[in-house]
């Protein structure tokens, strides 16, 4: 059975007090579900791990139950392989602004339709991009500041996210190659 290297992303984990999930409890959720060599990355819910495609087929809502079954709130899981986060890497549309950049991790891709509907001019001078299941947003006035937010884009997409800057996943990825 080949096994793959993967990153999990789950949002809103430790984040301004909430929703507190001790990361060494959180890589033992992912190592009974039958993940190997995992490891976590700062304290905000970003897990690499090896597993099987059938390990991975189950283990977002698996993470996702356990988590509220423990801790009492639900998360969204999110999960991208390494050949998947290179792609996000290559893929840049906002090259040479990579300190203000940020990639949004969608859980499911988007219609064409309802990416055609979201308005550019939402919260300028902010930038977004989408392609595929990830959002590229360049925010030169900081994330806080910007109306370009997870539940706008869930909202209009369909869809749940979470948002790394770009040096999070840069080195998520390099993580994930040692």
């Amino acid at each position: 059975m080949q096994t793959v290297s993967q990153l999990a992303l789950l949002r809103g984990v430790n984040v301004g007090g909430k929703n507190k999930l001790p990361m060494r409890d959180l890589a033992a959720m992912f190592e009974d579900a039958g993940c190997e060599n995992v490891r976590t990355f700062i304290q905000s819910g970003n897990v690499i791990f090896i597993a099987s495609s059938s390990v991975s087929k189950r283990l977002a809502g698996a993470v996702a139950s356990r988590i509220e079954e423990r801790f009492g709130y639900r998360v969204p899981v999110i999960l991208r392989t390494a050949q998947q986060l290179r792609e996000v890497i290559s893929n840049n549309p906002f090259s040479g602004v990579e300190d203000t950049l940020h990639v949004m991790f969608l859980a499911d891709r988007p219609s064409p339709a309802k990416i055609a509907a979201l308005d550019p001019n939402r919260s300028s001078p902010d930038a977004f991009l989408v392609r595929g299941q990830e959002i590229y947003l360049h925010l030169p006035n900081r994330v806080a500041a910007s109306k370009l937010t997870n539940a706008w884009f869930d909202s209009k997409l369909s869809t749940v996210s979470t948002v790394r800057n770009w040096r999070t996943v840069t080195r998520l990825l390099a993580m994930m190659e040692e």
